[in-house]
């Protein structure tokens, strides 16, 4: 029973996240006065539909995803088709499903320190005695505010820093008392996971935890928003330079799998299940904007051009460029997917 609830709670919060990027789109286009030809939620065969007075919308059979389809490649005579509006108003309108996303993200981290009401500080609590923090110089009460020349805005972006140092030896500037203070070459312990073989470095210090306070709720949000965009800026680095290969990409079912898989071993924890959606819906933001075709971001770089040329590329070149994008993003969904699900069954 486990299972199905927490399935149905992945499914769910996926669904979420997709319907907000649409209805950015969605919303913005209507308000622009761009006919919508039809929302969907789902992919797939249609199961329901109603059609609206502008829009037909859809429920779909697969609810892994949903489209806003607007005749984005299409010429028509219509003045409220999508291509006969001004360039400003179209980026608007491609902008506003990632901007919705990111925006949900925020409110998500808002709410996860509502229901905690706690607030894991970068200010150093205790300091393992004999350790190379404490012959730096690191003691109580000092603030962390940059490891390894990464400026920190979580407690979550100094155990990164750390685990992904090759050498244990880390560099921090620390706060106290207002004056910034470098301490470099800090050493750390090393020792060996028995198991995995790999390197695992001691952590040496710890920070404090301590009570939210209501003026500490919207800067606290944000810097949660910082790391968490900064951490897929810099995990789609490591992609692009070969740090990671596809085996460690997901599709929308290696999602609804850690998704599931993370309620049902948190026992349904709502500010866990809360932190998880907050990840996916920034991630879906900031990976929409990339400039690849097919993606939002690949359109906003077609109407960007547009605007400094002051000429609209021609609909069906446009459109086939989308189009091989988008056949190339479909072959590498899946390729993801065909991971997915074998890593369901291995």
């Amino acid at each position: 029973m486990n299972t199905v609830i927490s399935i149905l709670c992945a499914v769910l919060i996926f669904c979420v996240i997709v319907i907000v990027h649409e209805f950015g789109h969605f919303i913005v286009a209507r308000k622009c006065g761009i006919n919508v030809q039809e929302f969907a939620i789902g992919m797939g065969p249609v199961i329901f539909q109603k059609q609206g007075k502008h829009t037909l919308f859809t429920i779909r059979l697969l609810p892994l995803g949903g489209f806003c389809s607007m005749g984005e490649d299409e010429d028509s005579d219509d003045p409220d088709s999508f291509r006969k509006k001004p360039v400003g108003k179209r980026i608007a309108v491609i902008a506003a499903g990632a901007v919705m996303n990111l925006i949900l993200g925020f409110l998500i981290a808002i709410i996860v320190f509502l229901v905690s009401g706690r607030l894991t500080t970068s200010v150093i609590a205790e300091v393992t005695p004999g350790s190379g923090c404490e012959a730096s110089g690191m003691t109580r009460g000092d603030k962390v505010i940059n490891v390894n020349g990464v400026h920190i805005f979580t407690a979550n972006d100094i155990i990164y820093q750390l685990r992904n140092d090759e050498d244990g030896i880390v560099d921090f500037v620390i706060e106290l008392n207002g004056e910034k203070l470098s301490l470099d070459g800090v050493k750390f312990g090393l020792t060996i996971d028995e198991k995995t073989g790999e390197r695992v470095l001691n952590y040496d210090f710890k920070v404090f935890q301590k009570k939210l306070e209501p003026a500490e709720l919207i800067p606290a949000a944000a810097n949660k928003f910082m790391y968490y965009s900064r951490l897929i800026l810099m995990s789609l680095r490591d992609l692009i330079s070969g740090k990671y290969g596809l085996n460690n990409l997901q599709g929308p079912v290696g999602i609804v799998t850690v998704i599931s898989e993370s309620a049902e071993k948190s026992g349904f924890d709502i500010g866990y299940l809360l932190d998880i959606a907050m990840l996916i819906s920034v991630n879906v933001g900031i990976f929409n904007l990339l400039p690849l075709p097919a993606l939002d971001g690949g359109r906003l770089v077609f109407l960007i051009i547009e605007a400094f040329r002051r000429k609209p590329f021609k609909a069906e070149t446009e459109g086939m460029i989308h189009f091989a994008g988008f056949a190339l993003l479909m072959l590498l969904m899946l390729v993801v997917t065909f991971n997915d699900v074998k890593n369901i069954f291995v």
